[in-house]
């Protein structure tokens, strides 16, 4: 996947039909970064390249201030405001490693290691949570 094109693709998983996204990053400090959550989708992060990189994961408690939500879109997505009262637990991610999270996870992915931003390529396949309970 070094190699691949960035974007996302559509993937026939068995009879699952999940989302491939190939995606360019870079890090950055976890103070401009929005904690996010899917509710149709389980989502496996795995780093291919670059990094080091960290990513913060907590269970949701529907307490955040919504940012944006896109969860009827395609992109199956919604960010929360940040917010100083959440414990937060961190998985720190070298190539070659990956996270999964699903619907009730809020998580913050792509934070710097260090002080400096660091290029990172991942690639996340979105698996439809409802194909888990087939």
């Amino acid at each position: 996947m070094s190699k691949a094109e960035a974007g996302v693709f559509d993937l026939k998983l068995d009879d699952s039909d999940c989302i491939l996204q190939i995606l360019d990053l870079q890090t950055d400090n976890r103070s401009n970064l929005r904690p996010e959550i899917h509710r149709k989708y389980i989502d496996v992060q795995f780093l291919a390249s670059g990094g080091p990189e960290e990513s913060a994961f907590w269970s949701d408690d529907y307490s955040l201030e919504v940012d944006e939500d896109l969860l009827s879109t395609k992109r199956d997505i919604l960010f929360y405001k940040n917010s100083d009262n959440i414990k937060e637990g961190r998985i720190y991610l070298t190539p070659g490693t990956y996270t999964c999270y699903f619907p009730w996870d809020v998580h913050v992915p792509a934070i710097q290691v260090g002080n400096k931003s660091k290029p990172i390529r991942k690639i996340v396949i979105k698996v439809p949570l409802e194909d888990c309970y087939r």
